[in-house]
């Protein structure tokens, strides 16, 4: 018995094209600009404002530290300023450790 053979030809299917590289990284770079709007711009706006206030700093601001001690500044040096915290106590601190400029008046002296 003889079955009919068919030879079937497979035709290659055509040749995709290669995939454009900006397609490709599309998405990515979408996320870039994204995480640099909604993080990385705010944080450098807030280092700005920080370095300004410290630099601005002078004798008789009313501070408020990073460990929530507040005081007056009593002498500005060039990394360091001592601020009066109690009468006749006074700390040395890095400016860095500000991280608020009271309004004039907010303390009360003893």
């Amino acid at each position: 018995m003889t079955f009919p053979t068919s030879f079937v030809i497979a035709q290659a299917a055509p040749a995709a094209g290669a995939p454009n590289p900006i397609m490709t990284f599309l998405p990515l770079i979408l996320l870039f600009v994204v995480f640099y709007f909604l993080m990385i711009r705010p944080q450098m706006k807030r280092q700005k404002e920080h370095r300004n206030m410290v630099s601005a700093l002078s004798k008789g601001d009313e501070v408020v530290t990073n460990g929530g001690i507040a005081g007056k500044v009593d002498e500005v040096g060039e990394s360091f300023i001592t601020v009066e915290i109690a009468p006749n106590v006074k700390i040395k601190l890095q400016k860095g450790a500000v991280q608020q400029v009271l309004p004039k008046g907010t303390l009360k002296s003893s």
